[in-house]
């Protein structure tokens, strides 16, 4: 039975328990949490009948931000769900409706075959079945209260759920990434995620003492699953943020900066995960980390340029 009627679906992006999105039932009716790409939507129906619901009974979509690992299948989810409405931050909302401009930015990145290849084609969501959550936007899911709270740092459009009945949040990546791969005795291991092209360092710790302030008994992120221990893990998140603006400021001119940050950023997660107890070694970090250190590090100049 999941735990106040809260299902973890993995959506299948880049290797197992990696990218998460969230289904919550109530009373027979669901919500779903991000939902990863347009080919994780046969997992995202198949949940449903896990579940025990059908596509009919979803009232809700609420995304945490429109990157693509959590929003690039909503367009051909919402598709499947009749009586389903998207929620999404104001600043994301028209990427919903219009995806032209997302999907250009993130293919002059990828390129157009890898775009297709890992996310799809992004399908449209006609307007009028779109919500924009404001700060304290309530979603009412059957009677149960899921709130949205405008928590930049990592996105400027992006929006934490705190679900008050479970006392959780789902946290999208304002709260960090934490594989299961790196958990040791001592419990889960986090780092922050900046990703390119909106980091803000300031934002992103008022976004997380904001969240820490609700007294949350758990998190639940989308790279990846539930973490409790949450005061611990704000302070690593905290703490490691600090560590990556000074890392990206000593980088700073530099002859070659982005090979200098990737480096001195992977020195800085081996040195923690080793302290942590974690001793699969350097190249195995790599592995694991490898795409997470690359858009921290692009998200880190983006920010120094800025």
């Amino acid at each position: 039975m999941a735990e106040h009627g809260i299902h973890t679906i993995d959506t299948g992006f880049v290797r197992p328990r990696f990218d998460a999105a969230y289904l919550v039932v109530e009373n027979g009716r669901g919500a779903f949490i991000d939902c990863g790409t347009n080919f994780a939507v046969p997992r995202m129906l198949d949940a449903l009948g896990s579940a025990g619901i059908t596509p009919a009974d979803v009232d809700w979509l609420i995304l945490t931000h429109v990157h693509l690992d959590h929003a690039g299948g909503a367009g051909e989810l919402i598709a499947q769900l009749p009586n389903a409405k998207l929620v999404v931050h104001p600043r994301g909302a028209r990427h919903m409706v219009d995806p032209s401009v997302l999907w250009a930015g993130a293919s002059a990145v990828y390129g157009e075959a890898v775009m297709e290849q890992t996310y799809g084609r992004l399908r449209p969501i006609p307007a009028e079945r779109v919500i924009e959550a404001v700060d304290g936007h309530v979603v009412d899911l059957a009677g149960r209260p899921l709130s949205c709270i405008d928590t930049p740092g990592h996105a400027k459009h992006h929006l934490t759920v705190y679900d008050e009945r479970a006392n959780i949040c789902f946290t999208g990546d304002v709260f960090g990434l934490s594989y299961r791969d790196f958990d040791t005795a001592q419990g889960p291991f986090i780092l922050p995620t900046t990703s390119p092209v909106q980091f803000d360092p300031e934002a992103l710790h008022a976004s997380i003492e904001r969240l820490i302030a609700l007294r949350p008994e758990a998190m639940y992120l989308t790279h990846y699953g539930r973490v409790e221990a949450v005061e611990r893990l704000a302070t690593d998140l905290h703490t490691q943020i600090d560590a990556m603006v000074a890392l990206a400021r000593a980088a700073h001119g530099q002859p070659d900066r982005h090979a200098a940050l990737m480096e001195s950023l992977t020195d800085l997660y081996a040195t923690r995960a080793e302290a942590h107890g974690w001793n699969r070694g350097r190249s195995s970090l790599r592995q694991l980390l490898g795409m997470d250190i690359e858009l921290n590090a692009q998200g880190l100049e983006v920010w120094l340029d800025r």
